[in-house]
């Protein structure tokens, strides 16, 4: 039987379908075509505009659109810092739609080198995304804030790791490290006061037990706030999600060859080579790989991978294309140094000092490694309707698997009481992975962009099935050795790879299948109540289902949530200036637990968790796109939340707060200056729940206090023109890893951390020399655990574009 809430969705989705077949004829008309060079060459990123009236930036194919004109005649330019402008006159027709191909003062290979030697304005900015609202939004007039990691930025930093990329993200702060573990073993960040992984890949479900190669990252967009309305329960975070743009097939020849040398044996090859494959650029071939080997800090430890993305795209004509991208990423590495604290007693220290810890030792050895190889392919149709409407069928695959050990420390009881200059004494603990989790996702999206008499809408209507198997094979967890730590600390285990075989093998291994299913529908519309004020309303039905040969019948439920979302948008000065408020939900299915209850056991069932924001601020483009921004206050609300209240149980009910202010800035105030920074404040706390918790901040929270800085000045005319140098770096504030009445307060120190970097570019090569980590700071991480993170290190690197 059908709840009231589910027939107040369906008539809600009918109503939306119906509007979209009942507008009337517009009194305005639109201009669209593409924008290429002097050659002819379809040129991206360009602006396209009539003064006064609209504007808007050509995407990568050169394709630009301009909607609702007002009939009447008009001069349309186009712009390109370190271009000449060029305009042409067009007139405009009540109803109709005018192609117009516009031809830039440049050509390809001018153009090419007017980016290389930082000529585009705010080169770091990316004003416009198809994923954050799932249809083309500028950042304008979409009611959510995001923060975005252009490849321009990742370049100019020489960025290695997907880790260091999101030190670029306002408001991110990393938990723990890759542990490459079955179901988990991304890595951990903290957003918004919750913890969040990077799950989503050009806004499908793009899992990973290990760490993702930035080589065929166009960005990573860091979507923030609940966003379960647009993406659903199984992949989102209440303080938002990470979603990466993957590099995309263009009608171009590209050749970008790269070589980076550094610290700890670090060595890098990249290569990105795009070209057409036939004569009328109809099939379009793109690929890149990545090499890369490197030790680690400690005595012990590394990361090698092996990486290669082939995409392809086709377009049968005007109305019909096809995209296909994979990625096919294989790694083997020791997993990061993990010390597990003692969660059930008081700790014995509450201070790094204390501890005794030497963040050069490991713990490991490199015969204790683990294979985590991952592949993904996205096959993309998208037909055009009319001018008004497109679909879009999406079919998304993915398996990411764990071979190999994961091994951890934790803190044990196996030191003197009343003695606390006793160094801490951890036992050694480790599994032999073999589990593989396969994902599947299909997606049909109809977008449209129409008038409703002088209303403009932009709607995307979608069903969505995501499916999740894991299948899990691993051997029990083994006690390997005890650690003690300090000054004279030592280690009873043998962590040869045979001993640690014969262990694990002993114990015993895992035989279990689970499957968890997702069926949804939803429906999002932004009004443009007038040119300058607009609403956004959106709905999400999210029916899910759990179960599994190897899962009891008691286990296998299903349950049907409501996720609403809404937001205003006013510009006070169109284009450069608006206010924005929003409404947005988020949730999660918690799947079944068998608990202990006195003697009796048992399965509970719990409700969906829901996640309330509500947001508000201001978001500029100013001074022709060289100053970008946004500041936000947010309060969000978790109820129902599931809380753990002792070993293998859990209680529902909880309630907490996450609240805080984000600023956000991107500029570029003087020819060859560009700057990004932001600070993030964030307070957070259990209001209802167990009496260990109750009352704290979140261990998952991650610090109060956040800010992240990049200067980047390249010298654009005379005897030293490509000459580049960047300088910034990340503060944060003081995290309470551990904080429970229990065990008490374990707290990180605040910290800065400043990088500074050199580079030369001239049409073809670039050179590049960065330091990391100036100072040498001593930092740690952690989420109820501790991990030690890098000392100063040096990468230098080499590039060729052909």
């Amino acid at each position: 039987m059908l709840s009231e809430n589910l027939r107040y969705a369906i008539s809600t989705f009918m109503i939306m379908l119906v509007s979209m077949t009942s507008f009337s004829q517009s009194k305005n008309g639109t201009i669209k075509g593409t924008v290429r060079t002097s050659d002819g060459v379809p040129a991206e990123m360009v602006t396209v505009s009539i003064k006064n009236v609209a504007s808007t930036t050509a995407d990568r194919n050169g394709g630009y659109i301009l909607k609702g004109i007002p009939a009447g005649n008009y001069t349309i330019t186009t712009s390109l810092v370190g271009v000449r402008p060029s305009s042409q006159e067009v007139t405009v027709t009540a109803g109709q739609t005018t192609e117009l191909v516009l031809t830039l003062n440049a050509s390809n290979q001018q153009l090419k080198e007017v980016v290389v030697t930082g000529g585009k304005t705010n080169k770091f900015a990316v004003k416009e995304s198809e994923y954050v609202a799932k249809m083309p939004l500028k950042n304008l007039e979409n009611p959510q804030v995001y923060s975005v990691v252009s490849k321009e930025l990742m370049a100019d930093q020489i960025v290695t790791n997907y880790d260091d990329a999101l030190k670029n993200a306002t408001g991110v702060d990393k938990l723990w490290s890759s542990t490459g573990r079955a179901g988990d073993g991304a890595g951990y960040f903290s957003l918004r006061g919750f913890a969040v992984q990077p799950t989503l890949v050009n806004g499908l479900p793009g899992l990973t037990n290990g760490s993702l190669d930035v080589s065929n990252v166009e960005r990573i967009e860091v979507i923030k706030g609940p966003s379960g309305t647009l993406f659903g329960s199984s992949l989102i975070s209440y303080g938002g999600l990470i979603n990466t743009v993957t590099k995309q097939p263009f009608d171009g020849v590209l050749g970008d060859v790269n070589l980076s040398v550094g610290s700890w044996g670090l060595v890098r090859a990249t290569a990105d080579v795009n070209t057409p494959l036939d004569a009328k650029h109809k099939l379009l071939f793109r690929v890149n790989a990545a090499f890369q080997n490197q030790n680690t800090f400690q005595d012990a430890g590394f990361r090698d991978t092996r990486f290669i993305a082939p995409s392809l795209s086709y377009r049968v004509n005007d109305r019909l294309s096809f995209t296909v991208n994979t990625q096919f990423l294989k790694s083997k590495s020791t997993n990061a140094t993990s010390l597990f604290f003692d969660r059930d007693a008081p700790l014995r220290t509450t201070t790094l000092d204390g501890l005794g810890y030497d963040r050069k030792k490991s713990y490991t050895s490199d015969d204790i490694a683990m294979k985590n190889p991952v592949s993904s392919a996205q096959g993309q149709i998208n037909y055009k309707i009319s001018d008004s409407w497109n679909s879009q069928t999406v079919v998304s695959v993915g398996s990411a698997k764990s071979e190999g050990f994961y091994s951890y420390l934790y803190e044990g009881s196996q030191f003197v009481p009343g003695f606390p200059n006793v160094p801490s004494t951890f036992a050694r603990y480790i599994t032999n992975q073999n589990a593989n989790t396969k994902t599947t996702d299909i997606q049909q999206n109809f977008t449209g962009d129409f008038n409703l008499g002088t209303i403009r809408n932009r709607m995307v209507v979608g069903l969505d099935y995501f499916n999740r198997t894991s299948i899990d094979k691993s051997s029990g967890y083994v006690g390997v050795g005890l650690v003690t730590l300090g000054a004279n600390g030592t280690d009873t285990g043998d962590l040869t790879y045979d001993n640690v075989f014969n262990l694990t093998n002993a114990s015993g291994y895992n035989d279990t299948k689970t499957t968890q299913e997702t069926y949804s529908a939803y429906a999002s519309d932004v009004i443009n109540i007038t040119p300058e004020f607009s609403a956004m309303l959106s709905l999400r039905v999210d029916h899910f289902k759990n179960g599994g040969f190897s899962v009891a019948d008691a286990d296998k439920y299903s349950q049907t949530s409501l996720s609403p979302k809404f937001g205003l948008v006013y510009q006070v000065l169109k284009d450069r200036i608006s206010v924005f408020g929003n409404y947005m939900n988020g949730f999660t299915n918690v799947a079944p637990v068998t608990v202990n209850d006195n003697g009796t056991t048992t399965t509970r069932v719990f409700d969906p968790e829901h996640a309330n924001q509500w947001e508000t601020g201001i978001k500029t483009d100013l001074f022709d796109g060289k100053l970008s921004g946004s500041i936000s206050y947010y309060d969000i609300k978790v109820s129902n939340t599931v809380l753990s209240v002792g070993q293998n149980d859990y209680t529902q009910g909880g309630k907490n707060y996450s609240r805080g202010l984000e600023f956000q800035v991107n500029a570029n105030p003087l020819n060859g200056l560009n700057i990004i920074a932001g600070y993030a404040k964030n307070k957070n706390k259990l209001t209802e729940g167990p009496a260990d918790f109750l009352g704290r901040r979140s261990e998952g929270a991650g610090p109060e206090d956040q800010v992240n800085a990049w200067f980047s000045y390249k010298i654009m005319h005379g005897a030293g023109k490509g000459l580049g140098f960047g300088f910034g770096g990340n503060y944060s504030g003081k995290n309470m890893i551990l904080n429970r009445a229990t065990t008490g307060v374990f707290t990180l120190p605040s910290y800065t951390i400043l990088n500074a970097s050199v580079s030369y570019g001239m049409p073809h090569i670039t050179f590049g020399f960065k330091v990391n980590n100036l100072t040498d700071k001593e930092y740690y991480k952690g989420w109820s655990t501790l991990e030690p993170m890098a000392p100063r290190n040096v990468v230098g690197s080499v590039g060729y574009k052909f």
